[in-house]
């Protein structure tokens, strides 16, 4: 569009204040009343690694927890969780350390592109939340709304059964990379 002779078809929505908790910080932002809790997250809070993916629902890519629960922000509107507690998988972090479900897609390769993990990561951390020790069959179940096309699922199994290990204190996990390593050469170089 150039200059001033577009004319709106339709009125846009009133702006509404909208307040929740984004990953244990308190946000307030103004945006359209009709807005979806995705394109909030994303252009108002700056929480980038919720995806859009499908925006239909089906791809699993935007998913967040609001009070604890799986939602697909894409089919979530924004001010159907005002005053909600919401968790994006930049929350799942403990500042620069991996939560172990994190860790796990990592070291187990869980991820390949990478662009469908923040939604896997966020569904399973809602499984390990509710049930510590899951099988496989129902690992399964829980993330069959999430849709990835490069891995074949059987790394995202390990990974989410990895990271219920550690959960479960039966494993234990690696130390972060941000922390001190002893130096390798203490005498220099030979």
């Amino acid at each position: 569009m150039v200059g001033e002779e577009h004319v709106s078809m339709i009125p846009a929505a009133p702006s509404k204040v909208w307040s929740a908790e984004v990953n244990g910080q308190p946000q307030e932002v103004l945006s359209p009343s009709n807005a979806i809790l995705l394109d909030v997250l994303r252009d108002k809070v700056g929480c980038l690694g919720v995806k859009r993916g499908c925006d239909m629902g089906t791809c699993g890519c935007c998913a967040v927890l609001v009070d604890g629960e799986p939602r697909l922000s894409c089919l979530t509107m924004a001010q159907d969780a005002n005053g909600c507690s919401i968790t994006t998988v930049e929350g799942l972090a403990d500042g620069a350390h991996l939560a172990p479900i994190q860790q796990c897609f990592a070291d187990h390769g869980g991820s390949q592109c990478g662009f469908c993990t923040p939604g896997f990561l966020i569904t399973s951390q809602a499984l390990l939340d509710k049930n510590p020790n899951p099988s496989d069959e129902q690992v399964a179940c829980a993330i069959e709304g999430n849709l990835c096309r490069c891995t074949g699922y059987q790394q995202i199994i390990e990974s989410i059964q990895a990271a219920a290990a550690i959960n479960r204190g039966e494993s234990d996990l690696a130390a972060p990379s941000s922390d001190a390593h002893p130096d390798p050469h203490p005498s220099g170089p030979d």
